[in-house]
Protein backbone atom coordinates (compact mmCIF):
# COMPACT_ATOMS: atom_id res chain seq x y z
CA UNK A 1 0.00 0.00 0.00
CA UNK A 2 2.71 2.65 0.91
CA UNK A 3 4.42 1.63 -2.24
CA UNK A 4 1.21 2.80 -4.08
CA UNK A 5 0.75 5.96 -2.37
CA UNK A 6 4.63 6.93 -2.86
CA UNK A 7 4.12 6.38 -6.73
CA UNK A 8 1.12 8.81 -6.06
CA UNK A 9 3.11 11.18 -4.19
CA UNK A 10 6.78 10.86 -5.35
CA UNK A 11 6.50 13.50 -7.93
CA UNK A 12 6.59 16.42 -5.58
CA UNK A 13 9.91 17.78 -4.73
CA UNK A 14 9.31 21.22 -3.47
CA UNK A 15 8.60 22.29 -0.18
CA UNK A 16 5.53 23.78 0.70
CA UNK A 17 4.53 25.70 4.21
CA UNK A 18 2.94 22.26 6.21
CA UNK A 19 0.36 23.67 8.66
CA UNK A 20 -2.77 21.83 10.79
CA UNK A 21 -4.73 24.89 11.37
CA UNK A 22 -3.51 25.16 14.95
CA UNK A 23 -2.00 28.28 14.72
CA UNK A 24 -5.11 30.13 13.22
CA UNK A 25 -7.60 28.88 15.65
CA UNK A 26 -5.15 29.79 18.84
CA UNK A 27 -8.12 32.82 18.50
CA UNK A 28 -10.11 30.33 19.87
CA UNK A 29 -10.84 29.60 23.47
CA UNK A 30 -10.66 25.71 24.14
CA UNK A 31 -14.19 25.93 24.82
CA UNK A 32 -15.36 27.51 21.88
CA UNK A 33 -12.90 26.34 19.42
CA UNK A 34 -14.39 24.56 16.55
CA UNK A 35 -13.48 21.10 15.31
CA UNK A 36 -10.95 20.35 12.59
CA UNK A 37 -12.86 17.38 10.89
CA UNK A 38 -10.25 15.93 8.81
CA UNK A 39 -8.15 15.00 12.23
CA UNK A 40 -7.94 11.22 12.69
CA UNK A 41 -11.15 9.88 14.34
CA UNK A 42 -11.54 6.08 16.07
CA UNK A 43 -13.53 5.57 13.08
CA UNK A 44 -10.99 5.82 10.45
CA UNK A 45 -9.56 2.32 9.25
CA UNK A 46 -5.93 1.08 9.21
CA UNK A 47 -5.52 1.69 6.11
CA UNK A 48 -7.13 5.53 6.39
CA UNK A 49 -4.65 6.00 9.12
CA UNK A 50 -1.94 5.56 7.26
CA UNK A 51 -2.28 7.35 4.01
CA UNK A 52 -2.82 10.03 6.42
CA UNK A 53 0.38 9.59 8.38
CA UNK A 54 2.19 8.76 5.16
CA UNK A 55 1.29 12.34 3.60
CA UNK A 56 1.73 14.09 7.05
CA UNK A 57 5.32 13.19 6.63
CA UNK A 58 5.82 14.46 3.19
CA UNK A 59 6.71 18.17 3.98
CA UNK A 60 5.41 18.74 0.31
CA UNK A 61 2.44 17.74 1.30
CA UNK A 62 -0.09 20.27 3.13
CA UNK A 63 -3.25 19.04 4.97
CA UNK A 64 -6.10 20.71 4.88
CA UNK A 65 -8.36 21.41 8.08
CA UNK A 66 -11.97 21.12 7.72
CA UNK A 67 -15.43 22.25 9.53
CA UNK A 68 -19.06 21.96 9.04
CA UNK A 69 -19.74 25.04 8.52
CA UNK A 70 -17.06 26.27 5.96
CA UNK A 71 -15.34 24.12 2.88
CA UNK A 72 -11.93 24.69 4.49
CA UNK A 73 -10.48 26.61 6.84
CA UNK A 74 -7.94 28.75 4.43
CA UNK A 75 -4.62 31.29 5.54
CA UNK A 76 -6.37 34.22 7.62
CA UNK A 77 -9.87 32.71 7.59
CA UNK A 78 -11.74 32.13 10.47
CA UNK A 79 -14.49 29.13 10.79
CA UNK A 80 -17.64 30.49 11.33
CA UNK A 81 -19.22 28.61 14.06
CA UNK A 82 -22.71 31.00 14.47
CA UNK A 83 -23.62 30.21 10.69
CA UNK A 84 -26.78 28.25 10.51
CA UNK A 85 -26.00 26.59 6.94
CA UNK A 86 -23.76 23.68 7.02
CA UNK A 87 -21.10 21.94 4.78
CA UNK A 88 -22.74 19.17 2.51
CA UNK A 89 -20.30 16.82 3.57
CA UNK A 90 -19.86 17.81 6.63
CA UNK A 91 -23.49 17.46 7.59
CA UNK A 92 -23.44 14.21 9.95
CA UNK A 93 -22.75 14.41 13.82
CA UNK A 94 -21.66 10.59 14.13
CA UNK A 95 -18.35 10.01 12.88
CA UNK A 96 -17.59 7.11 10.52
CA UNK A 97 -21.32 6.90 8.85
CA UNK A 98 -21.17 9.15 5.76
CA UNK A 99 -18.28 11.42 4.39
CA UNK A 100 -15.35 10.60 6.19
CA UNK A 101 -12.39 11.98 4.53
CA UNK A 102 -9.18 14.98 4.73
CA UNK A 103 -7.34 16.30 2.16
CA UNK A 104 -3.90 17.25 1.41
CA UNK A 105 -2.47 20.17 -0.84
CA UNK A 106 0.62 20.26 -3.42
CA UNK A 107 0.83 24.04 -4.30
CA UNK A 108 4.16 23.16 -6.92
CA UNK A 109 1.91 20.50 -8.50
CA UNK A 110 -1.30 21.80 -8.30
CA UNK A 111 -2.81 18.58 -7.05
CA UNK A 112 -4.86 17.92 -4.13
CA UNK A 113 -5.08 14.42 -2.65
CA UNK A 114 -8.01 13.31 -0.59
CA UNK A 115 -8.44 10.28 1.77
CA UNK A 116 -11.78 9.10 1.38
CA UNK A 117 -13.52 6.39 3.85
CA UNK A 118 -17.68 6.10 2.80
CA UNK A 119 -19.91 5.27 5.63
CA UNK A 120 -23.17 2.98 5.92
CA UNK A 121 -24.94 5.86 4.99
CA UNK A 122 -23.74 6.56 1.51
CA UNK A 123 -24.84 3.15 0.07
CA UNK A 124 -26.10 2.95 -3.55
CA UNK A 125 -26.17 -1.15 -4.31
CA UNK A 126 -25.99 -3.17 -1.66
CA UNK A 127 -22.42 -3.12 0.20
CA UNK A 128 -21.37 0.02 -2.58
CA UNK A 129 -21.04 3.60 -2.34
CA UNK A 130 -23.89 5.51 -4.56
CA UNK A 131 -22.67 7.06 -7.47
CA UNK A 132 -23.91 10.44 -6.44
CA UNK A 133 -21.98 10.30 -3.40
CA UNK A 134 -18.71 9.20 -5.54
CA UNK A 135 -19.52 12.90 -7.45
CA UNK A 136 -19.82 14.73 -4.34
CA UNK A 137 -16.71 14.27 -3.01
CA UNK A 138 -14.95 14.52 -6.54
CA UNK A 139 -16.69 17.66 -7.25
CA UNK A 140 -15.31 18.44 -3.40
CA UNK A 141 -11.50 17.18 -4.34
CA UNK A 142 -11.38 18.84 -7.50
CA UNK A 143 -13.23 21.85 -6.64
CA UNK A 144 -10.51 22.56 -3.64
CA UNK A 145 -7.89 22.09 -5.84
CA UNK A 146 -9.20 24.99 -8.15
CA UNK A 147 -9.90 27.54 -5.28
CA UNK A 148 -6.39 26.74 -3.47
CA UNK A 149 -4.87 27.25 -6.88
CA UNK A 150 -6.94 29.57 -8.68
CA UNK A 151 -9.08 31.43 -5.76
CA UNK A 152 -13.13 31.35 -5.70
CA UNK A 153 -14.26 29.17 -8.64
CA UNK A 154 -17.91 27.42 -9.22
CA UNK A 155 -18.72 24.44 -11.16
CA UNK A 156 -19.90 24.63 -14.69
CA UNK A 157 -19.12 20.74 -15.53
CA UNK A 158 -18.12 17.51 -13.83
CA UNK A 159 -17.46 14.45 -16.28
CA UNK A 160 -17.16 11.12 -14.52
CA UNK A 161 -16.36 7.84 -15.76
CA UNK A 162 -17.38 4.63 -12.88
CA UNK A 163 -14.94 1.62 -13.55
CA UNK A 164 -15.14 -0.35 -10.74
CA UNK A 165 -17.69 0.29 -7.76
CA UNK A 166 -16.31 1.65 -4.25
CA UNK A 167 -16.92 -0.92 -1.16
CA UNK A 168 -18.64 0.74 1.93
CA UNK A 169 -16.14 1.17 4.71
CA UNK A 170 -12.73 0.48 1.92
CA UNK A 171 -10.57 3.76 1.87
CA UNK A 172 -9.30 5.45 -1.42
CA UNK A 173 -7.40 8.20 -2.52
CA UNK A 174 -8.46 10.86 -5.02
CA UNK A 175 -5.51 12.29 -6.77
CA UNK A 176 -6.65 15.37 -8.78
CA UNK A 177 -4.54 18.38 -10.59
CA UNK A 178 -5.60 21.55 -12.41
CA UNK A 179 -4.01 20.64 -15.76
CA UNK A 180 -4.52 24.57 -17.48
CA UNK A 181 -6.27 28.04 -17.18
CA UNK A 182 -8.24 29.86 -19.72
CA UNK A 183 -9.26 32.78 -18.70
CA UNK A 184 -11.90 32.38 -15.79
CA UNK A 185 -12.03 29.08 -17.09
CA UNK A 186 -10.15 26.17 -14.59
CA UNK A 187 -9.72 22.63 -16.18
CA UNK A 188 -8.89 20.15 -13.74
CA UNK A 189 -8.54 16.17 -13.79
CA UNK A 190 -8.93 13.39 -11.18
CA UNK A 191 -8.57 9.81 -10.54
CA UNK A 192 -9.78 7.76 -7.57
CA UNK A 193 -7.80 4.52 -7.09
CA UNK A 194 -7.87 1.88 -4.07
CA UNK A 195 -5.44 2.76 -1.42
CA UNK A 196 -3.14 0.24 -2.35
CA UNK A 197 -3.16 1.69 -5.67
CA UNK A 198 -4.42 -1.60 -7.58
CA UNK A 199 -7.43 -0.77 -8.38
CA UNK A 200 -8.90 2.56 -10.74
CA UNK A 201 -12.35 3.03 -9.37
CA UNK A 202 -12.82 6.30 -11.25
CA UNK A 203 -12.05 8.83 -13.75
CA UNK A 204 -13.30 12.42 -14.50
CA UNK A 205 -12.90 15.82 -15.75
CA UNK A 206 -13.99 19.04 -14.60
CA UNK A 207 -14.38 22.85 -15.83
CA UNK A 208 -14.63 25.47 -12.87
CA UNK A 209 -15.47 29.28 -13.46
CA UNK A 210 -13.28 31.75 -11.10
CA UNK A 211 -15.92 34.05 -9.38
CA UNK A 212 -15.92 37.31 -7.37
CA UNK A 213 -16.76 36.75 -3.98
CA UNK A 214 -20.30 38.84 -3.25
CA UNK A 215 -21.37 38.86 -6.30
CA UNK A 216 -23.84 35.45 -6.41
CA UNK A 217 -24.90 36.49 -9.22
CA UNK A 218 -21.77 35.60 -11.44
CA UNK A 219 -22.31 34.46 -14.72
CA UNK A 220 -20.92 30.95 -15.01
Amino acid sequence: MLHGLSRIIRGGAAVCRHTTGVQSDRQFSAAHRPRDYSLPNPTWTPDTKRLYEELSRDRSWRVLPSYNTTVHHRDGMCPESERKTRLFTRNLDQDGVGFEYCMFYNEAEKRTLCIFQPGPYLEGPPGYTHGGCIATIIDATVGTGAVYTHGPAMTANLNINYRNPIPLGSTVLIDSRVEKVDGRKVYTSCQVRSHDDAVLHNEATGLFIKVTPGEPEAKL
